[in-house]
């Protein structure tokens, strides 16, 4: 969903561990916005089943989700992603009792005082982060906002080098460079540009590219799939958005509820949770470079599906930004390796 993130979930997004490196490359495509370390033991399914699996998945949340915001109207965010962690929440406690997959959970040793210095905390960044990235899809259309997300390393890596986990060099800077001016030209070609919109998405990546840092500074080394991660989320994040919700949205998407129908709210949220299943099986499934470009490839769908779909403009200028941007995360996604 954008909550992609929301999912995110867009997410998408597993260990997306500031190092580059493979290991933090598999998880920073994830489009769940629940991102752990990845468990050693992982269920295991070829590339060639599990990345359509969820290219599929991940480009139908954001469409699903953009859908429901643009084209029915239900234009509040936070409500649909309290939904959405809601049920996220209830699901992953029956996969815990019908399944092998929540499993992780059982290794995790969960005390009052973890629970509040990381989990709350991080828990405060990631709801944060999927108002704020769901909100922007009231005011930029999808293609634009996929290629706003091309900043993410960069805000990651500035993070990272703020907080001295990573050190700066002469090759990241220029990877930094490349994306920010890649961004930067794809948001002069914009030709509906929304300031608003622009802020809230830049917001909502600052968000999540701190609550990546978090991860790595609070829960380093501790190890969880992206379901055994929205197992011990969901319900936090879930409760702070209903929190906000009487401040920001009140009783209005209540009465929203019988002109939308159940069947689409559950479809959404259901389509929302399986592709945290898949991010399961996507872990593993292929190495950093394979996983960057079936990230790549379904960014590039989803720009092509905005404007065949929701009749979306790009210019020139946008397709040169962005190739710009790509070229970059893809260098910046392998730098590990060399």
């Amino acid at each position: 969903m954008p909550h992609d993130e929301k999912s995110t979930a867009s997410a998408e997004e597993t260990a997306q561990m500031l190092e580059v490196r493979d290991e933090k490359d598999a998880g920073d495509l994830l489009p769940s916005p629940v991102s752990a370390s990845a468990a050693s033991s992982k269920p295991k399914l070829s590339a060639a089943m599990i990345i359509p699996v969820w290219i599929v998945l991940s480009s139908a949340v954001i469409i699903y989700n953009n859908y429901l915001y643009n084209t029915l109207e239900f234009r509040f965010p936070v409500f649909l992603v309290t939904w959405h962690l809601t049920f996220a929440a209830i699901g992953t406690r029956v996969l815990q009792r019908t399944t092998h997959l929540v499993d992780g959970a059982k290794d995790v040793n969960m005390s009052k005082d973890m629970f509040l210095r990381s989990i709350l905390p991080i828990g405060l960044l990631f709801s944060g982060s999927l108002i704020l990235s769901n909100t922007a899809y009231l005011h930029l259309s999808v293609a634009y906002i996929q290629m706003l997300k091309a900043f993410n390393p960069v805000a990651i890596l500035l993070i990272s080098w703020t907080f001295r986990i990573q050190d700066p060099n002469r090759r990241l800077a220029m990877i930094v460079f490349m994306i920010s001016s890649g961004v930067a030209l794809a948001s002069h070609g914009e030709l509906r540009f929304n300031l608003i919109g622009f802020l809230t998405q830049a917001a909502a990546v600052a968000f999540e590219a701190s609550r990546l840092v978090m991860i790595e500074i609070l829960l380093h080394g501790l190890k969880m799939n992206p379901l055994v991660s929205l197992h011990y989320y969901a319900p936090v994040c879930a409760l702070i958005n209903l929190a906000v919700l009487p401040f920001t949205e009140g009783l209005a998407p209540f009465y929203e509820l019988a002109r939308v129908g159940p069947l689409i709210l559950i479809s959404n949220a259901a389509v929302a949770f399986l592709l945290n299943i898949a991010a399961v099986f996507l872990v593993g499934a292929g190495s950093g470079l394979v996983l960057t470009l079936a990230g790549v490839f379904k960014d590039i769908l989803l720009i092509t599906g905005s404007v065949l779909i929701f009749g979306a403009q790009i210019t020139p200028l946008q397709v040169l930004g962005y190739s710009v941007a790509l070229v970059g995360l893809v260098l910046y996604k392998t730098a590990g390796s060399k």
